[in-house]
């Protein structure tokens, strides 16, 4: 890496001349517990189990239950029963493992058990419903937005051209074993008026930082939660750019004894910025999800989402959790290609 950092300066030379699931409602156990009225919002990462949900409130859970029985029904309203992907313990505890999409909605327990009077040994028969919002969600695809300047000789020059191509590709290297790359690469060329130093020209440059190099998804390894490498991936990226730009500042301030050529670094203009994108079917709601904020959250019914939109669009045609498409678009995303 240390090679191309000091790669930029000899070219500047040349060309011159001269970086869990998510509720309200956890106690210090991990359970989830009922409470009636309003459901309550539970966020389970994608392909993740669920956290166990609790037929009945925290306050009954510390009282005597007599004969208690429980009745899960699920998003399609059909009656839950135990199988490989569903778990009830005969206590109503529930967990759903590898959760998907699909299995995104309101899931309702009802809870009958007995009082009994010890006098006359009278039963009374009552029953709690508890209702839980259970919404899948994955982490959002990081990408970086970054702008730099140099300093130049002149706006009119090919040299200017031929150093933008040079540092894009300097920059792509750094990161070309992480599947990183540089994209919507732009530079502008303005004459900048400095106090003390007159007038002097700058190339304002802009470029994205993106995971998705072509072949991203061998880096992943077989692993269903993909994000999780990319977004680790894409901060090693970030930390490495940040460096080499700070190498520069350092290697023209201590290595050339001060004398800085016409095209230089301009030290402490890097700006960094970043930008979450959503994977088809999930979007960002902060109103509907406040307590999953910065999630991406699968997209409800009567919405949709086609590509890398931070937001669900509205379909009213779609019933189902997670719709990528609207009977009345078509949208191919691109960006996930390999």
């Amino acid at each position: 890496v240390m090679r191309t950092w000091v790669l930029l300066p000899a070219v500047l030379w040349c060309l011159t001349g001269v970086r869990c699931p998510r509720s309200t409602l956890f106690n210090t156990k991990g359970f989830i517990y009922g409470k009636t009225g309003q459901p309550d919002k539970i966020y389970v990462k994608l392909h993740q189990n669920s956290p166990v949900l609790m037929c009945m409130d925290f306050k009954l859970s510390k009282k005597e239950i007599v004969d208690p029985t429980y009745l899960w029904i699920g998003p399609n309203e059909k009656t839950l029963t135990g199988n490989n992907r569903i778990n009830i313990t005969k206590t109503g505890q529930l967990m759903v493992k590898d959760f998907l999409e699909p299995l995104s909605g309101l899931y309702t327990c009802t809870l009958s058990y007995k009082t009994v009077k010890a006098e006359t040994q009278e039963e009374k028969t009552v029953k709690k419903r508890y209702d839980f919002m259970v919404f899948a969600y994955r982490e959002p695809d990081y990408s970086y937005q970054m702008a730099v300047r140099f300093t130049t000789k002149s706006c009119i020059g090919r040299y200017n051209d031929v150093f933008f191509r040079v540092l894009k590709k300097i920059l792509d290297n750094l990161m070309s074993d992480l599947s990183c790359h540089v994209i919507e690469p732009s530079y502008k060329c303005h004459s900048v008026e400095i106090p003390e130093h007159g007038l002097i020209y700058e190339l304002f440059i802009a470029f994205q930082v993106n995971p998705f190099a072509p072949g991203w998804k061998g880096a992943c390894n077989g692993s269903v939660d993909c994000e999780d490498t990319t977004n680790h991936n894409i901060l090693q990226a970030r930390d490495r750019i940040e460096e080499f730009f700070r190498s520069q500042a350092y290697i023209f301030y201590h290595n050339f004894n001060k004398t800085l050529p016409a095209m230089h670094f301009v030290d402490h203009s890097l700006q960094v910025v970043r930008l979450d994108s959503c994977r088809p079917g999930f979007g960002k709601n902060e109103g509907l999800h406040s307590n999953c904020a910065s999630c991406c959250v699968v997209c409800s019914p009567a919405t949709f989402s086609p590509d890398v939109n931070v937001t669900c669009q509205t379909c009213v045609s779609v019933l189902t959790y997670g719709a990528k498409s609207c009977p009345q678009t078509s949208n191919k995303n691109q960006q996930y290609e390999d």
